[in-house]
């Protein structure tokens, strides 16, 4: 799937919840399927700078792809990272890069979420894209 039908399927799957309490317990569900990161990567170094929560955040490249696992100790930012992870992983450098995250506006999560949450949830794309376009630089090498 490209990236953005996997943002288009998020936003259909949010769009069955009509109530704010209802698309939470959804996100922490998504967190609980997250798939859990090594423990050698919860380390400094994989530590998400500008996150409240601990957030840890590990890319693989392999074969023109990077991947991403991760974990947070929040359940909801653990469930915002998922969210996240799903929709970029698996992809070119290039690709997610250049992708418009259209999702967390389509689904509410910037009109619901805490400011706090909602800085974590910046960072969370901005280091996902800082890994990106460093794999970007490697390709060209």
């Amino acid at each position: 799937m490209t990236i953005n039908e996997k943002q288009d399927e998020i936003i259909e799957e949010f769009e069955l919840f009509s109530d704010w309490m209802d698309k939470y317990e959804n996100i922490i569900q998504l967190g609980k399927d997250l798939p859990i990161i090594d423990d050698q990567y919860k380390t400094a170094d994989h530590l998400i700078k500008g996150c409240q929560s601990m957030v840890w955040l590990h890319a693989e490249y392999k074969d023109g792809l990077l991947h991403f696992t991760a974990d947070s100790d929040a359940i909801i930012t653990k469930g915002l990272i998922s969210m996240v992870v799903k929709v970029l992983s698996g992809h070119t450098p290039k690709e997610i890069a250049e992708a418009d995250l259209y999702f967390i506006n389509a689904i509410g999560l910037t009109s619901h979420l805490s400011p706090t949450r909602s800085n974590g949830l910046l960072s969370m794309v901005k280091q996902i894209k800082a890994y990106a376009i460093a794999y970007m630089g490697k390709e060209r090498l």
